[in-house]
């Protein structure tokens, strides 16, 4: 049994990184990448240590699986959906996309301000946030890790299966596209286009040459924008941490509120992918006790095999 958990393990890490190398079926890949904390939760006792890192798995085949509709562009294409959250954000915007009226507003044409690059840092700071919120949980209220985490795992694995099913644009890419000009009506010979992606403006001002290989880095699917787990995910460690304690609860809200508005105003997110990222843990916090039975059982089992495996 262990040795079974071990190979398990080891496929999990490394189909994902050379599945195109061998040409393997995006079913086999999502497979072998879900199993990882299985296999790992079978291989160690419990402690905080591997609370930890059966998370980091978890995190791990959410990125890999993610990105898996992305392995073939083209294909992917002509499934996207470009014009609907347009549509929505005009609706939210009395007309006017709030995009638009944000950056209309605060920035510059041309120059990358300090309120730019203090936004961008925001939005960097994503890839991080949930996580440290989560480990000050695991760190400090120990007891409610489990809860937190599975929480926090099903608003990324029901975000992904969105994106899956629903492939949907970010409006800084409807905008370099010109689907956005089209959508509104506007003179298609503009010298910029009506949204610009400001996080890359503020990138390549602060990287300098790092920044190319620290953008090309963060790889992914640009096409997975609703709905936006940024703000889903930062909302619900806002959630969290204030079940835990008023400070850390009053810092999570000030990250998730800052961050959904950078997230609009750096052109990453429409509004209306946020409203969906806010419905999104709603969803997560009102069905998570329907789940929990499940989960548990789920999380006897692989306990008894753990024991198995470990005499």
């Amino acid at each position: 049994m262990r040795a079974g958990a071990v190979a398990t393990l080891a496929c999990a890490v490394l189909i994902p990184v050379a599945r195109r190398r061998l040409g393997a079926p995006a079913p086999v890949t999502a497979a072998a990448a879900a199993a990882g904390p299985f296999a790992l939760a079978v291989l160690l006792p419990r402690t905080k240590g591997r609370d930890a890192a059966l998370f980091g798995l978890q995190m791990w085949a959410f990125t890999v699986i993610h990105e898996l509709p992305y392995d073939d562009p083209q294909r992917l294409r002509r499934r996207l959906r470009v014009r609907y959250p347009i549509r929505a954000d005009r609706a939210i915007g009395l007309g006017e996309l709030p995009n638009v009226r944000l950056q209309r507003a605060l920035s510059r044409s041309g120059e990358v301000t300090r309120l730019d690059r203090m936004l961008a840092v925001i939005h960097w700071a994503w890839f991080v946030e949930p996580h440290l919120a989560l480990a000050w949980i695991l760190v400090r209220h120990n007891d409610g890790f489990p809860r937190a985490a599975r929480q926090m795992a099903a608003a990324f694995d029901l975000g992904c299966a969105v994106y899956f099913a629903l492939p949907t644009a970010p409006p800084w890419w409807a905008a370099q596209e010109g689907v956005m000009e089209d959508e509104l009506g506007l003179d298609g010979d503009q010298p910029r286009p009506p949204v610009r992606r400001v996080m890359v403006e503020a990138g390549e001002r602060s990287w300098g040459r790092a920044w190319p290989a620290l953008y090309g880095s963060l790889g992914g699917n640009p096409w997975a924008a609703m709905p936006s787990l940024h703000f889903a995910t930062s909302l619900l460690a806002a959630i969290l941490l204030s079940e835990a304690g008023p400070l850390a609860g009053a810092a999570g809200w000030t990250y998730a509120v800052t961050l959904g508005f950078a997230l609009v105003y750096l052109g990453e997110h429409y509004a209306i992918d946020l409203v969906a990222g806010a419905g999104l843990i709603a969803a997560v916090r009102r069905g998570e006790p329907l789940g929990e039975p499940l989960a548990l059982r789920i999380s006897d089992a692989v306990q008894r095999l753990e024991r198995v495996a470990n005499g």
